[in-house]
């Protein structure tokens, strides 16, 4: 995945050794079922450089944190302060789609993953957004369902930080004040215009756009051991830890 003298990493693993490294110690963070990416994230995290995290991973046997449906009180709470979103459409204007594909009404594709969403986008303290690919099917003038919106009416409270979206490509986040997304970064072997053109609308890159610091092997190292041994022993997505978290030398 990485060029160069980076070590070689799969999208996923680029993703989460990502994710890791903007998590802040003594958060309490979680995520849905079905998000091995996620749980992984935090877990590298909890291993590296936040070791006081609390975590919450539904769908993992030991470490849900026995909270269910809970998790939603927990962020109206205000005691969530970090929460995992992916999403198949995401515009302009800061709208991300998790629900359908094509007319609404009559839909192409009706998609699982609007359970909650929408909520906790809204209450959480802070939403990394994540996307394992990058292209104009995904970044889109226009969603074609609003599961969550980046802007609101100023009498909608709501924490301040910014949604931080994590691809294939780029670290973006979305200014809510300039009602824009901004590049933070753009990964090792990709350019500027790799970016633009795979996005459907325009973008606030900084000239030069700082380089993504690259997974090391240190990271890659304990995402493949510690990590993986120990989604496997807690029946935290083991089946997937087992197969894409491979144990091997970097």
């Amino acid at each position: 995945m990485m060029n160069g003298s980076s070590p070689a990493c799969s999208t996923e693993e680029l993703l989460i050794v990502l994710m890791s490294r903007d998590i802040r110690d003594w958060e309490t963070c979680a995520c849905g079922a079905l998000s091995m990416i996620p749980a992984a994230s935090m877990l590298l995290a909890e291993a590296t450089t936040a070791p006081h995290i609390e975590t919450i991973i539904l769908g993992s046997e030991e470490l849900s944190g026995n909270l269910g449906k809970d998790i939603h009180f927990l962020a109206q709470r205000g005691k969530l302060d970090l929460f995992y979103h992916s999403a198949v459409q995401f515009d302009v204007e800061g709208n991300f789609n998790l629900h359908v594909l094509g007319d609404p009404n009559a839909p192409d594709r009706r998609l699982p993953g609007g359970y909650g969403s929408g909520l906790i986008s809204y209450t959480a303290k802070r939403i990394f957004f994540f996307r394992t690919e990058h292209s104009t099917r995904t970044f889109v003038p226009k969603v074609d369902f609003v599961s969550g919106a980046s802007v609101t009416p100023p009498e909608i409270k709501r924490a301040p930080e910014p949604f931080r979206l994590y691809t294939t490509m780029a670290v973006m986040s979305f200014d809510r004040e300039a009602a824009r997304y901004s590049v933070e970064s753009i990964h090792e072997g990709f350019t500027v215009e790799d970016v633009r053109e795979n996005t459907g609308f325009d973008l606030d890159i900084p000239e030069p756009c700082p380089v993504t610091p690259p997974p090391s092997a240190e990271e890659l190292h304990t995402l493949r051991t510690e990590v993986r041994e120990r989604m496997i022993a807690t029946g935290t997505y083991p089946e997937w830890a087992e197969s894409a978290l491979q144990a091997q030398p970097v």
